[in-house]
């Protein structure tokens, strides 16, 4: 993809995110001028401003902290380490009631879902692309001497359940999958059941925990298994074994040596099992067409890069390009990203599972998700989808009674109902500021993994071309 490429669609994910964060604080703005009280800034991004311009008493700004706005408020409680120092205080202003606060602050949540509902009704009518084939919960590849080969699991093999739980898919978003059932199960060794044959079968798989290091996220619990994916030839290194034999794109590989496989994953283990100096060829059932052949393959060391072990020249993989439009309803939307957001909040802090707060993505993650769903060919529909769950989660994670955020305004309120005094403005800055340095804190540790994840993944991407001696 080239420089401009890229610098585009990264500015289209900004103004999308961007766009979730106005709307939001657009809630408090409006709500707040309904109701007659001061609004002083509305910014977007936090810190200091880097652009700003006063207009009719208000100063609209632009932080250098992307991670989310505010809407300052002196009447409510202020956060000088976000907003700085108001120019007028509360003291100064007449009391704004706790009704007045309490629709204020809830304003910026429902903003946030209505513009979710709004999203919603384009993607019930313009549609969300789906893949044809089932995510079913077949068992495409199981690591050799792994926990779930250990147990007696197959590629081929269907899970019925794990823990007693239902299993419908192999990945997410589903909370009914494979991947969600394992690291969220709460058990030492997972009962899992499974189809072979037509016939049930129960097993208890030991999960596995990969070492990682200081820089990276906490890794989950695995089974080490893989998903069905056809192993669909897409691209074929020049002079490779592969292409001498003539194996070209859109064959597909159905066994190795002799056995059905489920996944190309076991080309790539064929592959590492080539690096033994004595490694016998491998032979391949291919599927052209309606035409089946094996071909006998032994893998090359190729010229560059020269740290390349053996490979037989198959370079990439075709995804399952047969895709259809389905049209989901509003409120389908809306209860589904709730859903997520329940389960993962739930999960975060349940004591009996490996998922914590460095599992959770910031900002970077959603330029990141935004910029690669860009880059789809049905991207703007899938951007739709999202900016639904991304709305549903800002509001409803907005109206937490902590606070900083809206919830913790609506707590501030509830209690002043109750004691029919507003608490200490200067007790309410130290409180507010507080968190606020605690919030910024928190978004800029998510965001040194969201942009490690990004970088190493960028540098995967750019490995050096794979390139073999030219054939006699």
């Amino acid at each position: 993809m080239s420089i401009l490429k890229i610098i585009l669609v990264v500015l289209e994910a900004l103004f999308a995110l961007n766009l979730l964060i106005f709307v939001h604080e657009l809630g408090h703005f409006l709500a707040a001028r309904w109701r007659g009280m001061k609004v002083e800034r509305f910014a977007i991004w936090f810190g200091k401003p880097i652009w700003s311009a006063k207009i009719n008493g208000v100063e609209y700004a632009l932080g250098w902290i992307p991670a989310g706005g505010y809407v300052s408020l002196p009447q409510m409680a202020t956060m000088e380490a976000i907003e700085g120092k108001s120019e007028s205080s509360a003291e100064q202003l007449p009391n704004a009631s706790p009704l007045d606060k309490i629709i204020v602050a809830f304003a910026g949540p429902l903003f946030s879902f209505l513009l979710a509902i709004a999203f919603a009704v384009v993607v019930w009518q313009v549609g969300k692309p789906v893949s044809v084939a089932d995510d079913k919960p077949t068992l495409g590849w199981v690591v050799p001497d792994g926990p779930a080969w250990k147990a007696g699991l197959r590629p081929g093999d269907t899970i019925v359940s794990i823990d007693d739980r239902p299993v419908k898919a192999f990945g997410p978003p589903t909370q009914e999958s494979i991947t969600w059932r394992v690291i969220t199960s709460e058990n030492t060794n997972l009962a899992i059941k499974y189809l072979r044959d037509g016939k049930e079968v129960l097993t208890h798989v030991t999960p596995f925990k990969r070492a990682n290091k200081w820089y990276e996220r906490r890794a989950l619990r695995q089974i080490l298994v893989g998903p069905f994916q056809p192993a669909l030839i897409y691209d074929v290194a020049s002079n490779s074994p592969a292409a001498a034999a003539g194996l070209k794109r859109g064959d597909e590989i159905v066994a190795i040596n002799g056995e059905k496989i489920f996944s190309f994953a076991a080309y790539d283990h064929a592959q590492d099992s080539q690096t033994n100096p004595t490694a016998a060829p491998v032979t391949f059932t291919i599927r052209r067409g309606t035409e089946h052949f094996d071909r006998s393959l032994l893998a090359e060391k190729p010229l560059t890069p020269t740290n390349q072990p053996p490979s037989f020249g198959i370079l990439s993989w075709q995804g399952n390009t047969n895709k259809t439009l389905i049209y989901p309803g509003p409120w389908e939307q809306i209860e589904a990203s709730a859903g997520q957001i329940f389960a993962t909040v739930g999960a975060v802090f349940s004591k009996k599972t490996d998922i914590g707060v460095q599992q959770l993505g910031g900002a970077v993650m959603i330029i990141r998700v935004y910029k690669n769903l860009f880059e789809n060919e049905n991207g703007w529909r899938l951007v739709l989808w999202f900016s639904v769950l991304l709305n549903v989660n800002l509001a409803m994670l907005n109206l937490l009674p902590l606070p900083v955020l809206d919830g913790g305004h609506i707590t501030l309120s509830l209690i002043e109902v109750v004691r029919r005094r507003p608490v200490s403005p200067k007790l309410l800055n130290y409180i507010q500021s507080g968190f606020a340095v605690l919030l910024i804190g928190f978004m800029l540790f998510i965001a040194f993994f969201d942009t490690g994840d990004w970088i190493r993944s960028s540098r995967a991407e750019r490995d050096q071309p794979i390139v073999f001696a030219p054939k006699k």
